[in-house]
């Protein structure tokens, strides 16, 4: 995200796409912290990257359709946020089933 800021126009670089990289830094921050939790409160930090994950996929999406950034850039995009929703979502069933 941060690559594809560089090649964007100041308006769009410091308005929707640092919104999206902050959102990119938070679901970081929320994946690491999940991952050195206890079983017992990690499912709450999962349920959060689940939602904004969402959050990111709805941004990137009005970026391609506001002209951020190119269908192409989108598409790639749009193929790892999907991917990333589905490790998270199979990573809170696995962390239900243990409860």
């Amino acid at each position: 995200m941060y690559i594809i800021g560089q090649a964007l126009p100041k308006r769009d670089k410091l308005g929707i796409h640092a919104v999206v990289e902050h959102l990119c830094l938070e679901i970081l921050a929320l994946a690491v912290k999940g991952a050195f939790q206890s079983r017992q409160i990690k499912l709450e930090t999962l349920e959060r990257l689940r939602v904004q994950i969402e959050i990111l996929k709805h941004l990137v999406r009005s970026e391609q359709e506001l002209g951020v950034i190119t269908e192409r850039t989108y598409l790639r995009l749009a193929e790892q946020l999907i991917e990333i929703s589905k490790m998270t979502n199979g990573w809170i069933g696995y962390t239900q089933k243990g409860a």
